[in-house]
């Protein structure tokens, strides 16, 4: 499988005008199976939602339906949205397929740190898509500093973290995407934005990091694409060879 992780620089507030950079971005990243969009990749990381958060069947995600089936296919990527059953916002991260099908994931570990548990109510179910003959944990952002939501039970491939994580703290992104790649023996998709906010600065990090730990990252500052392949067949051999998730706690 091949999966393009998308570096976006995110208009601020504006999910027309980031609708149409997530195209420019997969339109010119290699032919892939699955590409990945950055956290609240459509309006920008917000934890105020009033007047930014859309609706549980918005343009947004009706256009990464358009996508997948375009492009033939997965989309994935978060957007701030207002739940129709219950009014509650939730940092959503979408799964789609070319078919249609939608798989989501609410954010648990909510950014307290900003206010996000203010306004937000966080999800409590770990979720696991397959796709193509690969099985993704789909995590956010904060997600990553929590290893135990992340521990590998033997039931996914890769995870995918989406973020917008703050220049500041980047040192912090870079080893953590490494150590739950190790620790977990899978590969860790990790997209993060560049540019700016009314709050913060975004350097990136987008990186693709191999069971051992190698990253192959998007440049800084930038944006940009990083491709490469997720080798089934080399991690089961990887994980007969050293069986360290036998022995897990």
């Amino acid at each position: 499988m091949i999966a393009s992780l998308l570096q976006m620089d995110i208009v601020w507030a504006d999910p027309k005008a980031n609708q149409q950079l997530a195209e420019k971005a997969i339109a010119s990243a290699p032919k892939s199976d699955l590409y990945i969009l950055p956290e609240m990749w459509s309006t920008g990381f917000a934890t105020q939602p009033d007047g930014i958060a859309e609706t549980d069947n918005s343009d947004s995600l009706l256009w990464m339906k358009d996508a997948a089936r375009r492009y033939d296919a997965a989309v994935a990527g978060s957007i701030a949205v207002k739940d129709s059953s219950d009014g509650t916002f939730r940092n959503r991260f979408y799964f789609v397929k070319p078919d249609g099908d939608v798989v989501y994931y609410d954010k648990h570990h909510l950014f307290t740190y900003s206010g996000e548990h203010h306004r937000f109510a966080a999800g409590d179910k770990r979720v696991v898509v397959e796709w193509r003959g690969v099985r993704f944990l789909l995590l956010v952002c904060y997600d990553l500093r929590f290893p135990v939501w992340a521990r590998n039970h033997e039931d996914y491939d890769t995870i995918i973290y989406v973020a917008s994580w703050p220049t500041p703290r980047v040192k912090a992104w870079r080893t953590l995407l490494k150590a739950r790649a190790i620790e977990n023996q899978c590969y860790v998709l990790g997209v993060n934005r560049v540019g700016t906010d009314p709050t913060c600065q975004y350097c990136g990090g987008t990186a693709l990091v191999d069971p051992y730990g190698e990253a192959f990252e998007c440049p800084d500052n930038e944006v940009a694409c990083v491709s490469g392949e997720l080798d089934m067949d080399a991690l089961e051999a990887f994980r007969i060879k050293f069986p360290v998730l036998k022995d897990r706690d």
